[in-house]
């Protein structure tokens, strides 16, 4: 019998290590064994126990409605533990066995967090109990004395880990110390706290912190810089196991627990395990159009189903594009109390070899040549902003940091991204940490078009200095509308400060090729543009193209126009469309040519976004000047309709029905549907086999909403020949 007892107690033992005294403390998940009795030595045959101080409850105040979770902001997480932010106090009663003397009695309170708790990393923290609170420091007093209880007010530290503890209560007595079995109950969440100034993520504006913290729906702007579109997006992170789906991420980065206090840390190592390269992370991205098992990225309605699928199977969810590594990352962030949005930067620089300028290559007609062509211009892309400040960089380039979720390049060995500060950015001082000259470079690039000669030599024939970076939203504070933030990341195009803030980035390292070492004459004497109309999916729409001849002579024109089909990370999928003509130009005067797109030209190879890429060269005759200009243009998607029947009152059953009618001059085949809303409904999904031309799907749904409140419903239709349409609805939830 002694043999197995000892084996196990072998088990139990870390393996030694010669390197470390401990293992690294890195799993929130894991926890220690913490004796009940510690005792100081040889124990006297008459020692009770019971003789001494017992407690015998702890009364978390953990109840939605109760002082805690109301004063900490946290009564909207589904959770039945209790959850409070750090650097602000808490109350929590204890019942003893009989009435507490402070005069002879002596207990204290121990929160441990971890496998290997140690009071120097801030793993097992004790707290005596004391006559003042001090803000910002651990501590604790007692406000009420009642029979054999007392009411005691906890203070957090402002920077302490945030995570899940275990909370015992210790007495002393002569022979040793006596603890609280281990007892899950009482187990505390700590979250970051906007609401304390001491904290690094502190915000001082409570309609903002209403927005980033607190809302728990948002909106994700895409298309393309001539076509905005928007669609809301379920962040959820007050949902049922969310905290502790965003807490394990932490521990699958392995992130120390003693580093957990520090939101550049976290962000950093999230922005890793948010994508499923080179970590396993909770996201598999896909831009080939190909979602064989698993969802496409524009099924997606919000972020909770992705995160329970990871948190339950360990394995990445497939799959995800810019707009979902960021919806998810931001659920993430708002979940453990960090401020964050979302932010789209329309015409987003991939640049391949971080020069600050995006190469199209032409051939000696003109047209782009895509063997040569390596960098691409995003339609869109979205990434992260988050709050706090920035010890480890000089003042003033705290407050809003981009964080990039999206695998596009490795940062450090991983693919990451950020936190970059925003200002920094703007400023150009990307010598800060982190990885600021990509973002720089995604903002702030030239698109250069050049042609190669016969005989080798490169001529540049345009240089577009304003292409890139256009416009960068969010959405506004308060309401779906858009916010354009452009200015926070750049100074106005061709501005004095815009020149020097590109310098101090050349300066700090980002490559700029300078245009002097070769040949380059702008074109003046004519313009060229062209206009796509907005057209809905389906039909037929034309290009107009433009040229305003401000010389004196007649000129022709040899146009070529070259409509692609493409993802909305510019990349090409296939030219549909190809078309050349002769332009006759009058001297001082403009004329317009109109190139008709036919539906059936396109349909067959459409891609998720309905994204199209047109390329317009032309080259003057007389001169040999060639004029280049290109385009993104989208589709107008139909939309889903979002209707509910009956009275809305929280705890009662109530019905919504989702509408379609389909517009394509073909039949839909496996069409699938996703609903979901915060606080109303979990996502629910439903399959239709087929769903023939100008028919009507319509999809009802019973549910009971949990919430009161103005909540929203989002909705989502997909298929191989239709994706990206959405629909939403706000519904007024009443008290019951």
């Amino acid at each position: 019998m002694s043999e197995t007892t000892n084996t196990n107690e072998e088990k139990k033992k870390p393996p030694l290590n010669g390197r470390r005294a401990l293992p690294p403390n890195n799993s929130n998940g894991e926890e220690n064994e913490v004796p009940e009795m510690e005792a100081f030595g040889l124990i006297p045959r008459g020692f009770n126990p019971q003789d001494y101080l017992r407690v015998v409850d702890i009364h978390m105040f953990k109840e939605p409605h109760e002082i805690n979770k109301q004063q900490h902001h946290t009564d909207k997480y589904y959770s039945p533990k209790l959850i409070v932010r750090r650097g602000q106090p808490f109350q929590i009663q204890i019942d003893f066995n009989r009435p507490y003397k402070a005069e002879t009695d002596q207990f204290w309170l121990e929160y441990l967090i971890g496998r290997y708790p140690q009071q120097n990393k801030g793993t097992y923290i004790p707290i005596l109990v004391g006559d003042v609170l001090q803000p910002g420091k651990w501590g604790a007093k007692i406000t009420h004395k009642e029979n054999n209880s007392i009411r005691l007010s906890i203070m957090s530290s402002a920077t302490c880990i945030v995570g899940k503890f275990r909370l015992y209560v210790a007495v002393w007595t002569p022979f040793g110390i006596l603890r609280t079995h281990r007892n899950s109950t009482t187990d505390t969440y700590i979250l970051f706290n906007p609401w304390c100034q001491q904290d690094a993520v502190y915000l001082d504006d409570e309609k903002e912190r209403e927005e980033y913290v607190l809302n728990d729906v948002g909106i994700v702007f895409h298309g393309n810089i001539n076509e905005i579109k928007l669609r809301s997006w379920s962040y959820g992170q007050f949902e049922e196991n969310i905290l502790d789906a965003c807490l394990f991420l932490m521990d699958k980065a392995e992130l120390e627990l003693s580093g957990r206090g520090n939101p550049i840390k976290i962000c950093r190592v999230a922005s890793a395990v948010i994508n499923s390269r080179d970590d396993n992370g909770v996201i598999a991205g896909s831009w080939d159009n190909t979602y064989t098992y698993g969802v496409a990225p524009s099924a997606w309605t919000g972020s909770v189903d992705i995160l329970l699928e990871y948190y339950s199977s360990k394995q990445p969810v497939r799959y995800g594009q810019c707009w979902v590594f960021a919806g998810v990352f931001n659920t993430f962030l708002r979940c453990l109390g960090i401020p964050a949005r979302l932010v789209t930067n329309y015409s987003s620089a991939h640049d391949n070899n971080g020069n600050l300028r995006l190469d199209f290559f032409l051939d000696d007609e003109g047209k782009v040549d895509t063997k040569l062509t390596k960098d691409s211009v995003w339609n869109y892309h979205c990434w992260n902003e988050a709050w706090m400040t920035r010890p480890d960089l000089p003042v003033g380039f705290g407050g809003w940091q981009v964080v990039d979720g999206t695998p596009q390049e490795t940062s450090d060995g991983m693919y990451r991204c950020g936190p970059a500060s925003v200002q920094a950015i703007k400023h150009g001082h990307v010598c800060f940490q982190f990885d600021a000259p990509f973002v720089y470079a995604e903002v702030n690039s030239d698109i250069v078009y050049s042609r190669r000669e016969k005989n080798g030599t490169q001529v540049i024939e345009k240089i577009d200095t304003t292409h890139i970076g256009q416009l960068i939203v969010t959405k506004e504070v308060g309401g779906d509308g858009m916010m354009e933030i452009t200015e926070e990341y750049k100074f106005q195009e061709g501005s004095q400060e815009e020149r020097l803030a590109l310098e101090t980035a050349v300066m700090y390292g980002v490559e700029k090729q300078t245009t002097q070492d070769i040949a380059y004459q702008p074109q003046t004497d004519v313009d060229m543009d062209f206009q796509v109309q907005k057209a809905v999916l389906g039909s037929d729409f034309k290009v107009t193209i433009t040229y305003r001849n401000k010389s004196r002579n007649y000129y022709t024109a040899t146009t070529y126009l070259s409509g692609n089909i493409v993802f909305y990370t510019g990349v090409t999928k296939n030219e549909f469309k190809k078309h050349s003509f002769s332009a006759k130009l009058e001297p001082s005067s403009s004329a317009s040519f109109d190139v008709v797109i036919k539906s059936s030209e396109y349909l067959s190879d459409l891609l998720d976004q309905a994204s199209f890429h047109f390329f317009v060269t032309a080259r003057i005759n007389e001169t040999g000047k060639i004029l280049a200009t290109q385009k993104a243009t989208v589709l107008e998607i139909p939309t889903l309709r979002i209707k509910t029947q009956g009275e809305m009152v929280a705890g009662k059953e109530m019905s919504v029905t989702v509408e379609f009618t389909n517009p394509l001059k073909q039949t839909l085949e496996n069409v699938t549907l996703r609903l979901e809303g915060p606080g109303v409904l979990r996502t629910m999904k439903k399959e239709f086999r087929q769903i023939p031309t100008n028919s009507t799907l319509i999809w009802e749904v019973k549910c009971i909403p949990k919430r009161p409140g103005l909540r929203k419903l989002i909705g989502s239709l997909n298929c191989d020949a239709l994706r990206h349409v959405y629909g939403e609805l706000n519904i007024q939830i009443q008290k019951p």
